[in-house]
Order: structure tokens, then C-alpha cells, then sequence
């Protein structure tokens, strides 16, 4: 925490005099040598003339009779700035189990690229499962969407991408936490697509979860540099670095489901602040990480429990 610096105004013939010191000069301020330098680069960033000398045995700061107020009135509101605390930022020691989540986040889009690949139960998992905005209230197809990809190069992508982003939030807040809310995110993103986007769009992929997960990430940093000092570009940097990422990552051929990346982004970031605003990467318990993967899987399951038996 910095250290304020009390200046106290004095009217020009009152201000300190010393034999020590050409008679043409006033101190605006008496202290140690460094104090004294600090803020003679205050002046000198002013364009202010001064001096830094040593009288009776301790450091001055002087600047002509005509110079007082406007010095003055530069060091008060340096001074003024330097007492105010900086908020610093909470550090959040990273969460163990980052590599489950993601090893989970994996099985399970290879078992159910396996189980469409075969089609298990004699079923089109590709048409049961996929975003459908003409599919009326079939609202789990929000979430087993997430989980189908149309062939290999689509799966291996969001894999790779997945597994890297996810992994990054679960050593933030913890591999049930991080995923339970890209899932959610991701879910909350493919189903307010299905209720604006046009009749006849169709879509698949884990792509949505990947940039929710992304959005996840660039919500907590944001939210956390927002409470320092700092330049405003400073503070919005995590944010702009997402936004950037989205439209090298989240862009590209007619096929691409820009929407979808963008509500996944979206969505993400909207979960990321409201955690860094209530502190949930500082909660700890294992029990709240156990809770959250198992009904993250539960969820999944459920979904396509739905899918399925509302094919049979």
C-alpha cells in the first residue's frame, strides 16, 4: 500500500526561507532526499523549475516565489493520488484436478462420436441430437448438441481447443466448477440460438463450449482488472484479448457457426465476471468440485436419455 504524503499550503510569505538558499527561492517542501527527488520528477514532468538541495541537515525541494501555487498544486494532487490504496489483486493458488476435467471433457465426446459412428440402438444420433431451430421444445438438444461432431477434423479441433481451455479454467476454479459452468454457458448459448436464429439452421460441435470456456476466462480477468489502477486499456485488455480470439478462432467458412461461437463467448463472460464479483474462485471445498462434475455428467446424460427415448 502506498504511503500519502501530507503538503500543507503555506501563503508565499510564510514559505521557508534558509541562509542556506539563494534568496530568490521558496521551499515548497522539506523532507528526505527521496521524497525530494520524487517529487522533483513530478515538476520536472511539468516542466516546473526547481531545485532538490540539502539545508540544515535535511532535503528541500525549491522553486521560485512565482512558481509556489502551480507546484503546489501539482504535488497535492500527486500526493492525494499516492494515498489512495490500490486494490491488488487476489492470487487464487491453482485448483488440482485440471486434468481430470479435461480427461472427462474428452471421453465423453469420444464415446458419443463412437456411439453416433455406429448407430447405437438403431438410431440417427446426428439428427436426435443436433441444434435444431425448428425442433419446437425439444430443449436438450441444447446440450447433446455440444457433443456430436460431423467427422473427424471437426472432433479433433474442438478436442485440442477444449481440452486446453478447459484445462486453464479448471486451475482456476476447479474442474467441477470450470466445466459444470462451460457446459451451462454453453447449453444457455446453443439454446437462445435455437430461439433466433432462422427455421432451417442446424448445428453441432462442442465449438460453443470451447468459446464459452474462452469467454469464461476472459470474464474472470476482466472483472479482476477492472478493481486496480491502471490504465484503461490495461483493465480491458483480457476482454479485448478474447474478443480477438473469437474472431481468429470463431470465424471462417459459410459453415462455421459464428452465432453460436458468439453467444458461447458471450455467455462465458458473463459467468466468468459474476464469479470474480462473488469470489467464487476462492471457494475451495471439494465437495462443491465433486458436486458440480457429477451433475455436469448427470446433465449430459439426461439429455440424450430424452433424445433417445423420444425416438423410441
Amino acid at each position: 500500500m502506498s504511503r500519502g504524503v501530507c503538503l500543507v499550503a503555506l501563503p508565499i510569505s510564510d514559505i521557508d526561507r534558509s541562509a542556506e538558499l539563494p534568496s530568490a527561492s521558496a521551499v515548497i517542501f522539506r523532507g528526505s532526499r527521496l521524497l525530494c527527488h520524487e517529487f522533483s520528477l513530478v515538476l520536472e514532468a511539468k516542466a516546473i523549475e526547481h531545485e532538490v538541495l540539502e539545508s540544515g541537515g535535511s532535503w528541500v525541494l525549491t522553486v521560485t516565489p512565482t512558481l509556489v501555487h502551480r507546484a503546489y498544486d501539482e504535488l497535492s494532487r500527486y500526493s492525494a493520488e499516492r494515498s489512495v490504496p490500490r486494490a491488488v489483486p487476489y492470487f487464487v493458488e491453482p485448483f488440482a484436478g485440471a486434468a481430470i476435467g479435461a480427461i472427462g471433457y474428452a471421453v465423453i465426446l469420444l464415446l458419443t462420436a463412437y456411439c453416433a459412428g455406429i448407430g447405437l440402438f438403431g438410431v440417427d444420433w446426428l439428427s436426435l441430437g443436433a441444434l435444431d431451430a425448428d425442433a419446437g421444445g425439444e430443449w436438450w438438444r441444447a446440450l447433446t448438441a455440444l457433443t456430436l461432431h460431423l467427422d473427424q477434423e471437426h472432433l479433433l479441433g474442438n478436442l485440442l481447443f477444449g481440452v486446453v481451455a478447459g484445462a486453464a479454467a479448471g486451475r482456476l476454479l476447479g474442474p467441477g466448477v470450470a466445466w459444470a459452468s462451460i457446459l451451462g454457458a454453453g447449453a444457455l448459448a446453443n439454446y437462445a440460438e435455437i430461439l433466433i436464429a432462422p427455421v432451417a439452421h442446424r448445428a453441432v460441435g462442442a465449438s460453443t463450449a470451447v468459446f464459452a470456456a474462452l469467454g469464461l476466462l476472459a470474464g474472470l480477468a476482466w472483472r479482476q482488472r477492472l478493481t486496480l489502477r491502471e490504465r484503461r486499456w490495461y483493465r480491458w485488455a483480457p476482454l479485448i484479448a478474447g474478443i480477438c480470439l473469437l474472431t481468429f478462432l470463431g470465424a471462417g467458412t459459410a459453415h462455421v457457426d459464428v452465432l453460436g461461437h458468439a453467444l458461447g463467448f458471450l455467455f462465458g463472460i458473463g459467468v466468468g465476471w459474476l464469479y470474480a464479483r462473488t469470489g467464487v474462485p476462492r471457494n475451495r471445498a471439494k465437495r462443491l468440485q465433486i458436486a458440480t462434475g457429477i451433475g455436469a455428467v448427470l446433465l449430459i446424460c439426461v439429455a440424450w436419455l430424452l433424445a433417445l427415448g423420444h425416438a423410441m
